[in-house]
């Protein structure tokens, strides 16, 4: 079992460069596999369900948090979990994603969603209607932009052809893909075009359904993109201890990206210190 820590761009470490830098330093020397950010880039105001902050929540965009995250650090993973992918310029987040890949060393890990917002859809100009077909498409355009020689792409929202971007991600195919979400549509998008599938806040009973929906879906589809078999990462909604570690590593988990609670710089510091994989991992 994999600990990775979630969250490293939300909060009092959004509004603290130092101390961000802090966390990501302490995090790696720790051990732990990986570091991940979550996205809204704008939240209902004032707060109605299903919005999961207050609007006033300070989180930064996962891109330069991360590209910050890389600069101090050598090892550790840098993961978006996840970017909601239908609400970006496909062509713009490509050039975003190769950058950041390539200034970490092909540290990068492309976590992406669909969303789920009406108003923060409607904020940025896209219909929260086919966002799922909106999210493929993007996808394939974007390792179209990494993989091709002559990059072209013609879909329903999104084409081009006659273009090219450099620097390309240091793998020819683009970073690995973590897909997050727990629909049968996700189940599907992950097993076709993911390396990795990503459910945030599921317990055991709540992972073991979607591990089941992954099985139908791969006995359907067949695996696209994964080697041999997904990873799969969960952000436990509940207290690491060393048993639900090992609960989670009992039925198929392979990194745990704990969700890192905090008011100052002390707290993160003792989550970080209090969760390590030495103390957690048996």
């Amino acid at each position: 079992m994999k600990l990775g820590v979630f969250g490293i761009n939300m909060g009092a470490i959004a509004v603290n460069p130092s101390l961000l830098t802090e966390v990501v330093k302490a995090a790696e020397d720790l051990g732990y596999d990986s570091v991940w950010t979550g996205e809204h880039m704008c939240l209902p105001a004032p707060r109605v369900r299903p919005s999961p902050l207050e609007p006033t929540e300070p989180l930064l965009d996962p891109m330069p948090a991360l590209t910050w995250a890389g600069a101090f650090t050598s090892k550790i993973l840098l993961g978006t979990g996840v970017l909601l992918l239908p609400q970006r310029n496909p062509v713009a987040l490509a050039k975003e994603v190769a950058s950041v890949d390539v200034l970490t060393g092909g540290r990068f890990l492309l976590g992406i969603g669909v969303g789920y917002l009406e108003p923060e859809f409607r904020a940025v100009g896209v219909p929260l209607e086919h966002r799922g077909k909106r999210t493929d498409e993007y996808l394939a355009a974007m390792q179209a932009l990494w993989s091709m020689d002559a990059p072209a792409y013609h879909g329903e929202f999104v084409s081009f052809e006659g273009v090219d971007a450099y620097p390309r991600p240091t793998r020819r195919e683009g970073p690995p893909v973590v897909i997050g979400g727990h629909s049968p549509a996700a189940y599907r998008r992950t097993v076709r075009f993911a390396d990795e599938w990503f459910g945030f806040a599921t317990d055991i009973e709540q992972t073991k359904v979607s591990l089941a929906g992954l099985a139908e879906a791969q006995q359907r589809h067949g695996l696209g993109r994964a080697k041999g078999r997904l990873t799969i990462s969960v952000t436990p909604p509940m207290a690491a201890t060393p048993q639900m570690v090992d609960d989670y590593a009992a039925i198929g988990v392979d990194r745990l990206n704990l969700n890192m609670r905090g008011r100052d710089r002390d707290a993160y510091l003792s989550f970080l210190e209090q969760n390590a994989p030495a103390k957690l991992v048996r």
